[in-house]
């Protein structure tokens, strides 16, 4: 039952999050809405991390099976990936530097945040 419970929750919250983005005026991804209407519930204390814990950790498990089916499509659409193929790539090396570089960033700033505290306390 504690399942079937936490099954409801998740789906629950997606089937609302389809809902809300029917009546949007511009297109938005309702699993993107219903990412952010979970963590809004989390952090409000309305659904506890325990009543998805056990579905949200299935989930995770097996999330590489729900790529198959996308891997699997790619293979339809080699021709056009071979004709953008340094597209593709300068869009990767790009956003794999500015990934990197924002990591380090912030790395960065939360030690100095974390030095300006220690100071502070002492």
């Amino acid at each position: 039952m504690k399942i079937l419970l936490q099954i409801g929750v998740v789906f629950g919250v997606y089937w609302g999050s389809q809902c809300i983005e029917a009546v949007l005026p511009f297109p938005f991804p309702a699993s993107v809405i219903s990412l952010l209407v979970l963590l809004g519930l989390l952090l409000l204390g309305v659904v506890k991390v325990d009543h998805i814990r056990e579905k949200s950790d299935f989930l995770l498990g097996n999330l590489g099976f729900f790529f198959v089916p996308a891997g699997v499509g790619i293979i339809n659409y080699a021709n056009v990936i071979w004709e953008n193929a340094a597209a593709f790539v300068t869009i990767c090396v790009v956003s794999t530097v500015l990934t990197y570089g924002a990591t380090a960033w912030a790395v960065h700033l939360t030690c100095r945040l974390m030095e300006k505290k220690g100071e502070r306390e002492k």
